[in-house]
């Protein structure tokens, strides 16, 4: 055996990024597979592998004894002294076995073995860089599709996109480029697994983390997110620094930054509210773009009752009920919406509360 092997193992292990003892590892197994199938050997036998010189040898172990039954285990006394005159009977001796015909035989068994185990490392290498993404976004690319998945190149693996991750108001076709939330990374034994998500609500916060520096460096912090992939979403937003616009910073200058998140989720509408330790306050922010006259609360059963101008009833509520239960997932809070007619009839809300939701609110809110 030449150094060729050795210089095509370091250069294999160079370029796939695998630890050449490992390459070294499945070489000496793949050798002592060859040997125990061509020669029938038993499990005694190690193979010593020298890169210096390029040669390799095959070792059994063998305990000497004064009659042999089995010369694969055992070796004679007289042979063992020949050899070292110092043996004495039970003692373990490690003979050379190697046959002369060995390594082209070797070569061929080794090819097979040490292809699978590079391959078994590559997946180790692909799941270990890979396992540390789950929870982030990344680019890929779209490959194939078929009735389960959409297929998504991320560079070194294919990653796959279920229909129940995509986004229903979304196609997609081989070489779209988009960005995709890592959902979970798994090793298997066909290899490393990855599941994408194109419709998470992490995606959204994902997003806004790689858009909006004040979120990146920590200024200002997304507190809760609720999103119908597609469609709608909401994403509450909080600056502990009381001079910070935490809206502001994440709409941008003229709707820049959260355009560039729009765009990239192909046309899905986003709410940025305030977030706010006051119920009050968090409920009505998270039912905009409608206005809110007042807002009950019941500290027990964690639920509000929002009650809103006539006019703005259906806004509030949206379509088929979405800004409502949007509004919900994002605080937390059951929300109970009223119209003002309903809440007056009830009991519920007097003039007293309408001159101070119109002290409070904008004036477009009565007319």
């Amino acid at each position: 055996m030449s150094t060729q092997l050795f210089d095509a193992i370091d250069h294999l292990a160079k370029e796939k990024g695998i630890e050449k003892d490992i390459l070294m590892e499945a070489l000496e197994a793949a050798l002592i597979s060859a040997y125990k199938k061509n020669f029938k050997a038993a499990s005694n036998v190690r193979v010593e592998l020298n890169e210096t010189t390029g040669k390799m040898g095959v070792f059994a172990r063998k305990t000497i004894v004064e009659n042999v039954e089995d010369d694969q285990l055992e070796i004679s006394l007289d042979e063992a002294k020949s050899i070292n005159p110092n043996y004495e009977a039970d003692d373990v001796i490690e003979v050379e076995v190697t046959p002369k015909d060995f390594g082209r035989i070797a070569a061929q068994a080794a090819k097979q073995v040490v292809t699978q185990r590079v391959r078994e490392a590559e997946r180790g290498v692909i799941f270990s860089e890979y396992v540390d993404r789950e929870e982030d976004v990344m680019t890929g690319i779209v490959q194939r599709k078929d009735a389960r998945f959409v297929y998504v190149h991320l560079g070194k693996i294919e990653a796959k996109l279920a229909e129940a991750e995509q986004m229903p108001t979304e196609e997609y076709h081989p070489h779209d480029r988009l960005k995709v939330f890592v959902t979970k990374v798994e090793n298997t034994s066909k290899g490393p697994q990855i599941y994408i998500s194109r419709s998470h609500p992490g995606l959204l916060k994902r997003l806004f983390e790689m858009e909006v520096p004040e979120i990146y460096d920590g200024i200002v912090e997304i507190r809760s997110v609720s999103r119908e992939a597609g469609d709608r979403s909401k994403i509450s937003v909080h600056a502990p620094d009381p001079e910070i616009d935490p809206v502001g910073s994440c709409v941008g200058q003229k709707g820049q930054r959260v355009q560039a998140i729009v765009t990239e989720l192909k046309g899905e509408k986003i709410d940025i509210v305030e977030w706010s330790e006051d119920p009050v306050v968090y409920v009505s922010n998270a039912l905009s773009p409608s206005k809110v006259l007042k807002v009950l609360v019941d500290e027990e059963d964690k639920a509000t009752t929002v009650i809103v101008p006539d006019y703005q009833l259906s806004l509030a509520i949206g379509k088929r009920g979405q800004n409502a239960r949007l509004a919900a997932k994002l605080t937390g809070w059951k929300i109970d919406i009223k119209s003002e007619s309903d809440a007056r009839a009830e009991g519920l809300l007097d003039d007293a509360d309408v001159e101070a939701a119109y002290s409070d609110n904008d004036e477009d809110l009565f007319e």
